[in-house]
């Protein structure tokens, strides 16, 4: 089930918030420029293989047919042409991550039994609409992923220890606890200790799965989500909601002290946070010399919309008639669906993490 179905409500925070949001912005400017890929060194760490964690911004394919919309047309009509489970006209975060590694994309867990050759590149837990902890969707939250890996590796036909020296996970968390907090009657009073709750769950799995033997994990940082076409909406595309990026900036900022903590019990950099925060804005903003990204007109308003507030791109009704509408070119949109960026969006993301992401091979 698609989490995009609920509007994120405005939530203030205490002022002291809005500090803290400026030293999360400070921390990460040095993302910014653009670096041109590094051949991998050979004294670096080379993946051979990719674990992949958390929820649509990472799923390929997980979910069932019967129950998401990224199962439906127009999903997947850039790439592979058709829907194919990933939540957007085309790749996601995890196909981008998989190409810097110079490998091909994970399998989906749930596609496990035709994989063959396809399981060396490693396997991709992760289910659209889950979070750390129960969200609205009934789908395996991170907890159950890490718990299925695990079982993967206990039963070691498949992977062995040697293959996890040389493996890299990709944790990604990009917001649905918080849309359940809210569903579930949470108030703007109690976002703070939730965020807190959060991010020490996300900790915990963090620490689990390099337990497990993982070399290295990758985490998203949150993105800024009061610029999601969901928040936006309300200010007819025009701006980002400010009062939820500065709630978003608090759990970016305690992230970063877990792993600063995590790294440091370990004596090693082992964790590193992908800044989805800092990539999102730079190309929202189109700051920084993207060179090769491309500017989007209208870059706060996504490419499929329900045709009302009660649809979703991809709902239809009973005859089968479309209650969505399609942009004309979903390569000069940067969001694809109220919550999801397009193959495109991604791509210009992913450029602007370039630097981000080189920190993994050290």
């Amino acid at each position: 089930m698609e989490l995009q179905k609920l509007i994120f409500p405005f939530f203030t925070l205490f002022s002291l918030l809005i500090t803290e949001h400026q030293l999360v912005q400070g921390s990460s400017h040095h993302h910014h420029h653009h670096h041109r890929r590094h051949h991998h060194q050979l004294n670096g760490f080379r993946p051979t293989k990719l674990f992949v964690f958390g929820d649509s911004y990472a799923d390929t394919g997980n979910n069932k047919k019967s129950e998401a919309n990224s199962w439906k047309i127009p999903y997947g009509i850039t790439f592979p042409g058709k829907p194919a489970g990933r939540f957007s006209d085309g790749r996601v975060l995890t196909d981008f991550i998989a190409k810097f590694l110079g490998m091909k994309s994970p399998i989906p867990y749930q596609w496990r039994k035709y994989g063959g050759k396809k399981l060396r590149n490693g396997m991709n837990f992760a289910y659209g609409g889950t979070g750390v902890f129960k969200t609205l969707s009934l789908d395996p939250n991170m907890t159950i992923q890490i718990d299925f890996f695990q079982k993967l590796i206990n039963d070691s036909t498949i992977y062995n220890k040697t293959d996890l020296q040389t493996s890299l996970a990709l944790v990604a968390l990009s917001g649905n606890d918080y849309n359940a907090y809210y569903a579930n009657g949470g108030t703007a009073q109690g976002l703070q200790n939730f965020i807190t709750l959060v991010v020490n769950q996300l900790e915990l799995n963090l620490k689990r799965i390099k337990g497990l033997g993982v070399k290295k994990v990758a985490v998203t940082a949150l993105q800024p989500l009061g610029c999601l076409p969901r928040s936006t909406i309300h200010s007819s595309f025009q701006q980002c909601n400010s009062t939820e990026n500065t709630a978003v900036a608090f759990h970016n900022l305690l992230l970063q002290q877990a792993v600063a903590k995590l790294n440091n019990e370990s004596n090693d950099s082992a964790i590193v946070i992908v800044d989805l925060y800092s990539s999102f804005t730079t190309v929202l903003q189109n700051q920084g010399n993207q060179t090769e990204s491309s500017t989007f007109e209208r870059p706060l308003k996504a490419c499929c919309m329900g045709t009302s507030t009660d649809h979703y791109c991809g709902d239809e009704d009973e005859k089968g008639e479309k209650m969505y509408t399609v942009c004309n070119d979903p390569k000069s949109a940067f969001f694809w669906d109220l919550v999801h960026p397009t193959q495109a969006g991604w791509r210009a993301v992913y450029l602007a993490l370039q630097a981000n992401l080189e920190q993994i091979l050290n």
